[in-house]
């Protein structure tokens, strides 16, 4: 199970686990905003309500940096599921410039491509055979993007992600 993380200004920092979400309730370092129905974790001596939503009562390191760590699914996802040559559904991802000429897995070096459009376009840069992008990589920010896990809210964050929605 996870569990949304809040500042005191209810702003999402993170989403953590269910027992890392506790820990921080036990040592009184944020509190129980919405739990889960009928959810509990037991001890030997007590009984916790399963947290679903926690707000932190003082600052508090969550481990996670501000990068969006590059990923196969991300670059999928940032682009749609569509080809940045050709614009039709992609399954593939593309290095603008080729690997073997020094291109890095960075997120403006990365596209969502077709299989069509990646074998065709092999070794060689898109300004070599005359194409163009249609579409400007770029690391993805946001929200969603910056709190990890976000992207698939459990019910009981609607509220508090609205809140966020509306503050900005």
């Amino acid at each position: 199970m996870r569990t949304l993380v809040l500042n005191a200004g209810y702003e999402p920092l993170a989403v953590v686990s269910f027992k890392r979400a506790l820990v921080l309730v036990l040592n009184q370092k944020a509190t129980i905003l919405a739990g889960i129905d009928n959810a509990v974790v037991r001890s030997a001596r007590q009984e916790f309500e399963m947290p679903s939503v926690i707000l932190l009562s003082r600052y508090v390191r969550i481990p996670s940096s501000r990068r969006v760590p590059v990923s196969r699914r991300g670059i999928l996802r940032r682009d749609s599921n569509r080809c940045g040559y050709c614009a039709q559904p992609a399954t593939t991802i593309d290095h603008i410039m080729p690997k073997s000429r020094g291109g890095k897995e960075t997120w403006e070096n990365l596209v969502a491509c077709c299989l069509r459009c990646n074998n065709n376009k092999g070794d060689r840069t898109p300004a070599e055979i005359g194409w163009e992008l249609k579409v400007l990589p770029k690391m993805p920010t946001g929200m969603v993007w910056n709190v990890r896990g976000s992207e698939r809210p459990q019910p009981e964050w609607g509220e508090y992600l609205a809140l966020q929605s509306r503050a900005a």
